[in-house]
């Protein structure tokens, strides 16, 4: 297994943790089926109320698709298929609370998860960044949900300017992507507090709420979603082209 499930009935609250420490928590295929089925159980699980997404270890939250996957891909810019798309709880159809708690990097994919977290906890040592223009590729879905998450000149310069710049765990906070900062290591338990607060509420109440927020601004996500796909392959390099820039880069960068 590639996720790990704590479930507290007392509580309501379960925590899922991506548990490839080892590969900074990067989502190959198997994690991908996992997190989606996971999510799809809670809708049908009354014990579980509320939820909370981390990464194992110290160094990543998750650090987006694992480079070893290969997804074939059909030959229309009409179709391609993207293993991240249903890796979050809102994909998947589930409206219980989920919270992320983040230590270390949260990059690329990562921000499918967040995406589609009602709120974010992080430690003060966290890192957001995106890298895919530097690769030469495309980032679309991953700025499409930060844009729902982010003022639009931090996303677009976060988007734009790849592996050069990290965004902090305080300028983050200061720009609302987290709501919470903590100490290193105590990102989990400041977000199952607040999960085990939100569990103790009526969950009819509290599920209805999620819908209304999401309601705010669903229309404009799902009609730009729907352009990720042909973005992304009329952009992206051919993949031999990416793999030599992921060996020619330069590895620097600044944390602002």
């Amino acid at each position: 297994m590639s996720i790990r499930i704590e479930r507290d009935k007392e509580s309501g609250v379960a925590v899922v943790t991506l548990d490839r420490e080892a590969k900074h928590n990067a989502i190959d295929l198997a994690t991908a089926a996992e997190l989606s089925a996971a999510w799809r159980e809670f809708r049908f699980d009354e014990s579980v109320r509320a939820v909370v997404v981390t990464g194992a270890g110290t160094r990543a939250f998750c650090t987006g698709i694992d480079r070893g996957v290969e997804v074939p891909q059909p030959p229309s810019p009409y179709s391609i298929d993207d293993p991240l798309i249903s890796i979050g709880p809102k994909a998947n159809d589930l409206w219980k609370p989920v919270i992320a708690a983040v230590r270390g990097m949260a990059c690329g994919g990562a921000f499918y998860l967040l995406g589609e977290a009602e709120f974010v906890v992080a430690a003060v040592d966290a890192t957001f960044f995106d890298p895919h223009t530097t690769y030469g590729m495309v980032s679309a879905y991953e700025a499409i949900y930060m844009a729902q998450r982010m003022p639009f000149g931090e996303v677009a310069r976060m988007s734009l300017l790849g592996t050069a710049e990290r965004l902090s765990a305080r300028r983050a906070y200061e720009i609302g992507l987290v709501s919470e900062l903590t100490p290193p290591g105590e990102e989990l338990a400041a977000a199952v507090r607040s999960a085990e607060v939100i569990a103790s509420y009526p969950t009819g109440a509290v599920q209805g709420t999620v819908r209304a927020v999401w309601a705010a601004k669903e229309g404009a996500r799902s009609a730009a979603l729907a352009q990720a796909p042909q973005l992304i392959a009329l952009g992206n390099l051919p993949p031999e082209e990416q793999a030599e820039l992921f060996t020619t880069r330069r590895k620097g960068f600044r944390v602002r």
